[in-house]
């Protein structure tokens, strides 16, 4: 049987039950277009070809009861490489960590595989995910499908890259300030930035940047990404953070279409300017909003104020990984990694405090609202090498010392302090041929009301027969 590339996750899981496929001929099939287009595109820093197969000879020969009561039965999938895999090196995009092996499976890779997942590799990521790009460190630069002088966005890039070239289904990122939903947008895929607590980081962290990052998937639709995460989700006993279960599952939540919901609408940052070609498919995906019933209401939030306290608590997670060697860092990595150390462990908890407090304020001024629109990204995707520098600290608008990236990515960041579920989806395309995508940002631990809001539009405005010009 002729597979489509571009296939979901669903429909594959289908063939796989009645036996039309094996997954053996799935996963060779996935890993013959690896290494095929990974040499072009970057997308995997590490290829398990051999584990793979094995798996799937595993799987092949599970008797067909047991085989059926795995929701993800055959199905490939990667694994971004900040996340621990037991037997297989876990660079996290670092030259210091080139041959780091770690000592166990993270628990959302055993909750992949014994759903049945298949894992092909290890998708490329910036050093210690500190980039909006992924490029500079040891993992292969992840250039952009539709135009491969472009970014693919970071830090879970080479996982956006997969999912948009058809290397498979199914991708596990990470978002800790928009590296799920900045590498959607630019790759034109959906990428889900869970809420914090919902997906848990056992067994090798209690949280990411002060419980800003989360793990989430990223995929080609609404309803296969609402289906790995059905897979993944849940704490483990002892987590920080427990985000309440949801009512129903999420794969259920994408099939149902909500009811007249009040949606705000957000279109300015004091960061920057939106770009024509972005604004004008953000206005027109409004429209779609408005078509469907839902009451769309425009908002003027300040979502810059945890801005100081949310980088200061970032730059000291990064500066929190052990480096022997900085000078074999990434520059761009090596800075906010360098600013960390300065410090002080005072300094961080009232960094902490205050961004808590600001995110709190934030989740209130939006409690009348079922969902936040927003551009994901101010612009499409950047050419590669010009995002950020050496030296990435600029002044905004109104004079403040900030990361460059942020007047790129100014809609990400807020909803990682405030710890709520936000999810990118395509929503057209810049003049150049580059995608653009809508965010939708949901209430506390509410993922279910954005996926089934986001699984509408896919549906008014399709995008899944888009493919990027790679044949």
């Amino acid at each position: 049987m002729m597979l489509d590339p571009y296939i979901e996750a669903f429909e594959l899981r289908e063939l796989l039950r009645k036996r039309e496929l094996a997954p053996r001929e799935v996963t060779e099939f996935f890993l013959a277009r690896i290494e095929k287009l990974n040499p072009r595109l970057g997308a995997f820093v590490t290829v398990t070809r051999e584990r793979a197969l094995a798996e799937a000879a595993r799987l092949e020969a599970l008797a067909r009861e047991q085989a059926d009561t795995m929701p993800l039965y055959g199905i490939p999938c990667s694994i971004k490489d900040l996340t621990w895999t037991a037997g297989v090196r876990t660079t996290f995009g670092s030259a210091n960590y080139a041959d780091f092996i770690p000592p166990a499976d993270a628990e959302v890779v055993v909750r992949l595989r014994n759903a049945g997942a298949i894992m092909l590799g290890k998708t490329s990521t910036p050093e210690f995910g500190a980039r909006p790009t992924t490029e500079g460190g040891f993992c292969p630069v992840a250039r952009n499908p539709w135009s491969v002088e472009h970014t693919a966005g970071g830090s879970s890039g080479g996982a956006a890259v997969a999912a948009s070239a058809g290397l498979g289904p199914l991708h596990l990122g990470s978002d800790g300030g928009g590296s799920i939903r900045i590498p959607s947008s630019c790759c034109g895929i959906v990428g889900i930035k869970t809420s914090r607590g919902r997906i848990t980081y056992a067994p090798s962290h209690a949280e990411g940047w002060g419980g800003c990052s989360t793990m989430g998937p990223m995929a080609r639709s609404v309803r296969d990404a609402a289906l790995m995460l059905d897979v993944m989700a849940g704490p483990a006993v002892g987590d920080p953070y427990w985000a309440p279960p949801p009512k129903k599952p999420f794969a259920e939540a994408a099939r149902e279409r909500p009811q007249r919901l009040r949606l705000a609408a957000l279109s300015e940052t004091p960061f920057a300017e939106i770009e024509e070609d972005t604004l004008a498919a953000f206005e027109s995906s409004l429209e779609t909003f408005r078509a469907m019933g839902h009451r769309v209401e425009r908002v003027n939030i300040d979502i810059a104020k945890m801005l100081e306290p949310y980088g200061t608590v970032v730059v000291a997670g990064i500066s929190s990984n052990r480096v022997a060697d900085p000078d074999k860092m990434d520059p761009v990595a090596r800075a906010p990694w360098q600013e960390g150390q300065k410090i002080t462990a005072g300094q961080y908890l009232q960094a902490l405090t205050a961004m808590h407090n600001a995110a709190r304020e934030l989740v209130q001024e939006l409690a009348p609202y079922d969902a936040l629109l927003t551009p994901t990204l101010t612009r499409p995707a950047v050419r590669l090498g010009t995002m950020p520098s050496a030296n990435p600290w600029i002044r905004d608008k109104l004079g403040r010392r900030v990361y460059e990236f942020y007047n790129w990515t100014a809609f990400c960041f807020p909803f990682n302090t405030t710890g709520q579920p936000a999810i990118s989806v395509p929503m057209g395309f810049a003049e150049g041929g580059l995608p653009l995508g809508l965010q939708l940002v949901g209430r506390p631990a509410n993922e279910a009301t954005i996926i089934s809001l986001a699984a509408a539009f896919e549906e008014a405005r399709p995008w899944r027969a888009k493919h990027p010009p790679l044949e």
